[in-house]
Formats: structure tokens, sequence, C-alpha cells
């Protein structure tokens, strides 16, 4: 633990080091300040003196750094302390720490090319790694595509293949609904070598699946496929596809003797969660990683997404990311087309970095608001500060946060964020050193003018 924080102290130092000494200012945001909508729940503090008032604590610095673009700062950086009250996994925490970065007149290339070198410098000092340069950059779409990920592990080497086109007519309606739905998926991935799994180690990866959503996983085994065709061919669904789909399966997986193809066939997420994760359990378990470190780009995401339940659009990134500039008239015609100047670093099936270039004009920004959901009026009450601001004019400016917790957990080698915070809290956000959270004394509430509720 002790070697942990040491590392952290390293990578802050070095990371300081490049940003310093190319004309950033280390500059601070204020912590107290008022609820905006980041895709989690505030914490809220009440105000003594503005009696029930509330401050929030920042989920990320996003409107105060932009402002100061909007000053003429130009280059800002902060190691900022972050706040999100929301159910914890193993690379989050209530509170965790940012490298924030925004800079004034620079594009999509430009951010991505100095962060490239910001982090090859800091695996070089702190590891004595060189990572590769460029790093490669693949489309979101792309991504989900070949991977089921946003952030895939690239080490990994296997691949989703869709072939609903391949089971729209089969009597089976496991595959055959998904193929004729649009919002559903049928892909095929090919396991080298994975003929030799067992039927109790299926049996295991198809519970693995099952956490993700998935309903089952169908697999054809290839035994003889070469010498014996479909006859070489060993699965329980083999009775349900013609001649020609299995011809088809077996063409675009590129499968061989010895192999096994594994089935997705559901709604698209479901499909994506469940065998992009097998994709990255596969890799470990039967040895396909490849090389240490492989770093990439995931660029052109959408600009908001559809929120089922509500009917609503919900920013992808979040309402301040600028669409691309030849899309803007999506944002009344086609918001679910509309894609993003935004871009996220993963490394090793991590996402340690995302970022963006910002809307720079009120009439863009009130817009993206109005697809949210979001009306003037509401609009004015609680961005009217950064939309004065943007009516006086702002230079064209974006930015990248990293996740400077998840970025040590990568470079140590710690299985959790918590290995590499002093002091974490729980699963249940709570700290076992010092208790908290406790309750407040009658005179710290009566000062606050609060009265704390029972649970019913």
């Amino acid at each position: 633990m002790q070697g942990r924080l040491r590392t952290r102290a390293h990578v802050t130092s070095a990371l300081r080091h490049f940003l310093d000494g190319r004309g950033f200012l280390d500059l601070e945001t204020p912590i107290l300040t008022k609820s905006t909508p980041e895709g989690a729940r505030d914490y809220l503090v009440p105000s003594r003196t503005h009696p029930g008032c509330f401050f929030a604590l920042p989920q990320s610095p996003q409107l105060f750094k932009q402002l100061l673009m909007m000053s003429g700062m130009d280059r800002y950086y902060q190691i900022a302390r972050c706040f999100r009250d929301e159910d914890l996994r193993a690379d989050r925490q209530p509170e965790f720490t940012q490298l924030d970065i925004e800079v004034s007149f620079m594009t999509e290339d430009g951010v991505m090319e100095l962060m490239e070198a910001m982090i090859r410098e800091l695996f070089n000092t702190v590891l004595g790694i060189e990572l590769s340069t460029p790093f490669p950059r693949i489309t979101y779409s792309e991504a989900m595509r070949r991977y089921g990920s946003d952030r895939p592990d690239l080490r990994v080497s296997l691949e989703l293949v869709d072939v609903a086109d391949l089971m729209q007519k089969v009597d089976f309606k496991v595959f055959a609904g998904p193929a004729r739905d649009p919002a559903g998926r049928v892909v095929a991935m090919r396991l080298p070598r994975g003929g030799a799994l067992s039927r109790k180690e299926i049996d295991a990866y198809t519970k693995y699946v099952d956490i993700y959503g998935a309903k089952g996983l169908a697999y054809i085994k290839v035994n003889q496929w070469t010498a014996q065709g479909r006859e070489g061919l060993q699965s329980p669904i083999l009775k349900f596809l013609p001649d020609a789909a299995v011809a088809g399966i077996m063409a675009r997986t590129g499968a061989e003797d010895g192999d096994l193809i594994f089935f997705g066939a559901d709604m698209a997420k479901v499909v994506n969660e469940s065998l992009g994760a097998l994709r990255v359990k596969l890799g470990r378990d039967q040895g396909l990683q490849e090389g240490d470190w492989r770093p990439l780009w995931v660029v052109d995401f959408p600009m908001f997404e559809h929120d089922g339940p509500t009917g609503r659009w919900m920013a992808l990134h979040h309402p301040f990311t600028a669409p691309k500039e030849d899309q803007i008239g999506l944002l009344t015609s086609d918001p679910g087309a509309c894609r993003s100047q935004a871009y996220d670093l993963v490394i090793n099936g991590t996402e340690i970095g995302g970022g963006s270039i910002r809307i720079h004009r009120e009439a863009v920004q009130r817009q993206v608001f109005e697809v949210l959901g979001i009306s003037n009026r509401a609009a004015n009450e609680r961005f009217g500060f950064l939309l004065q601001a943007l009516r006086f004019g702002c230079p064209p400016h974006g930015g990248i946060a990293f996740g400077l917790d998840r970025l040590v957990m990568l470079i140590t080698g710690a299985g959790s964020i918590r290995d590499v915070i002093a002091f974490p809290k729980t699963q249940t956000a709570a700290c076992p050193l010092t208790s908290a959270p406790t309750m407040a004394d009658s005179a710290q509430l009566n000062e606050l003018a609060l009265r704390v509720r029972a649970q019913p």
C-alpha cells in the first residue's frame, strides 16, 4: 500500500511537470458550488447563512474550467477532488480525483496528440515503458460492432461478428426474433482451439453471461469441418440451422477445425454487454492476451442516448459537449443520429480519460438543452451564468479529464482504486477509520434549520 501511494505521488509529479512545461496553469475551482446535471446524484451541503438552501459538491469542475477559457486563461489544469453520490464498484468511490485539463483554440486532433504525448512521457518516467505511437483510433460504432464495448481491451484479439442476416428465416425463435428486430442483435464469436472446452466449462461461461442479462449461450464445436462439412460440427442448435446459414457462419468467423463458436442473440444492449464481457474473460482464461499495454482512442460518440423508461434523450457524455460542426442541424431533425466531438482514452479495457470539444456558442448550447428537455426558463435558472458568458463571446475550446485513481490502479496493477487511495471509503460509502457519516447533534441541525425525518 505504501508503495502504491509513493507511485501515486510520482505519477502526479510527472503529470504536473509535463503540463507546467507546456504553459498550463494550475488553477483551483470552488468545492462549494451549484447542482448541475452530470449523470449522478450530488452530495448536498446545507447553508447556515442561507436557511433552506444547499451547496452541491462538484461532480467535476466542468463549467468553471469552461468559464476560465472564456476569461482568457487559455490553458488550465487541476488535480481536482470530485464527488458523486452513486452506487460503488471496484473503480468507483464517492470522492475521487481527476486530472482536469482545458485548452482554448485546439481541435480534437490537437487535444488527443497532446494527451498522447503526456501519457507516453508518464509511462516512460514512472515505468520505463515506451508506449506505441500514435495510439490507434476507432469510432464508437466500430468499437461496439467489433468488441461489444466502447472501452475494448485490444490485448484480446477475439471479435464479434454480425450474423443476423443469416438468421432471419431460421426456424429458431431465439435467433430469428432478435434478427428481425431493429433493436436486436445476433453475433458469433470464434474461440480458437475452443473445441477442447468441456461441457462443464461451457456451462460456467453460460452462467457468467447470465450476469449481464443473457438468457443462454449457444455454441458450435468445430470438430472436422474441413473433411466432413456439416457432419463435422457438434451443437444442440445445428438442427435449426439450414446449410446456407451454417456455411455463412463458418465463412464469416473464419472458424477452423478445433475451434468453438459462441453466439449471442437478444436486444443489442444485452448482446454487447454479455458477449463483450465474455470476450475479455475468454481472453484471460484461455491465454489469448497479447502485449502488456494497448492504448487507443475511441472517437465519434453519439451526442445522445435514448432513455426508454422516460422516453427522453440523455447526454451520452455531458450537456456541454459540442456536436460535429456539420451535424448541428441534426439537433432538431434527428438527435439520435448526431455525433459529438468527444474522445475517450482507453488502456487495456479501462477508460482512463474522457473529453471533448465544448460548445462555445449560446444558440447551440440552448439547442442541446432543448433536446434534453430543459426549457429556456430552466436553462436560465440553472445555467444562466454560462449562457451569459457564451453570449459575450467565447473561444473554441476543449479538454479532457483523467481518472487519476484509475490511472494509478492500472500502473500499479492494483485490483481496485481503493488500493491506491489513502483512507478510501467502503462499498457503502462509509469511512471505517472515522466512522463517518455520523448523525449531527440537535444544535447543529437547529443552526442549519434542518430536521431529520425518520426513514419509513
